[in-house]
């Protein structure tokens, strides 16, 4: 009987989206074996310091990538929002399946909506992209940096912590917390994380047979949305933990992609919006990316740094 060897984090979200993957592979191919080798991260150890701070969401790649290349795993599942925009060679994407619910999520056990928080409330949230369309929209906000997984999150937020936290609506509902969710924060609004929603698969180039087995869990129209979104990130040259925002759907036949670049510090944002056949992915990133600089973007991105 085959074995295919899945590498993932200990998470709880993490170990429900590899299972997923494990549980398709199973559906597809009744002969073979898939098990996972879970793992520790170093951005699931570091937690006294924001992802910007320690190198971004690339340290929850890095450990999983090193066990397939020493040969102990086959294969690694990831949220794609948290895969860096170029991936090391020998590594790819063989597989993005289809994606859950792009949106952000407002918790609150007091209050309804983003609109309904006091004036001065405490919302926290790692994210720079999160924290620069707060403040945007809601100025007066107290925000504090979060980290650690969903339960920990939900668990400072329910001793007091804070009056609201901001996570991944797809991240809740996979892990059947959907009834926590107080508000979704969602386009054309507020934009999320490229390529956020979506669970990737990663494995070496070389590794045909691999390669071959996952392509069936691959949805195109996911991949070309999250290619646009990914593609306007690069020519940005951002990254996991920059303040960008992007959403590309499908419409009249075509791509629709939105984009946003923020000031996490002051709330500054600037958008762009385009349309374009579906076969054209990579040009609509960098068009939408152009106007975004041509905007000011690059002012906003450079305060980042």
């Amino acid at each position: 009987m085959p074995l295919l060897r899945i590498a993932t984090r200990k998470s709880v979200l993490a170990l429900w989206q590899s299972e997923y993957v494990a549980a398709r592979l199973r559906a597809l191919c009744p002969d073979l074996e898939v098990v996972l080798v879970p793992m520790s991260t170093r951005g699931d150890e570091i937690l006294d310091r924001s992802l910007a701070a320690i190198g971004g969401k690339g340290l929850f790649l890095k450990e999983l990538e090193l066990a397939i290349l020493r040969g102990d795993a086959d294969c690694a599942v990831h949220s794609l929002k948290d895969v860096p925009m170029e991936l090391e060679l020998p590594f790819t994407l063989s597989a993005i399946l289809s994606r859950d619910d792009p949106a952000d999520a407002l918790i609150s056990n007091f209050y309804v909506s983003l609109e309904a928080l006091p004036t001065g409330a405490r919302v926290a949230t790692s994210s720079l992209r999160r924290q620069a369309q707060l403040r945007a929209y809601r100025p007066d906000l107290q925000l504090f940096d979060l980290r650690g997984n969903v339960n920990t999150r939900l668990a400072k937020l329910d001793n007091g912590d804070y009056d609201a936290i901001v996570l991944a609506c797809a991240g809740l509902r996979r892990l059947g917390l959907e009834q926590r969710i107080a508000a979704r924060l969602a386009p054309p609004e507020w934009l999320p994380a490229p390529g956020q929603g979506a669970i990737a698969v990663e494995s070496r180039t070389e590794d045909a047979w691999i390669g071959a087995l996952l392509a069936d869990l691959d949805d195109l129209p996911t991949r070309q949305c999250v290619a646009a979104e990914r593609a306007m990130n690069r020519a940005l040259h951002g990254s996991c933990h920059v303040p960008v925002g992007a959403y590309a759907c499908c419409e009249a036949g075509g791509l629709r992609l939105q984009g946003v670049v923020g000031c996490a510090a002051d709330g500054r944002l600037v958008r762009a919006d385009l349309w374009c056949a579906k076969g054209e992915v990579d040009m609509l990133g960098r068009a939408v990316a152009q106007r975004l600089l041509d905007a000011g973007a690059a002012e906003l991105l450079a305060a980042t740094d």
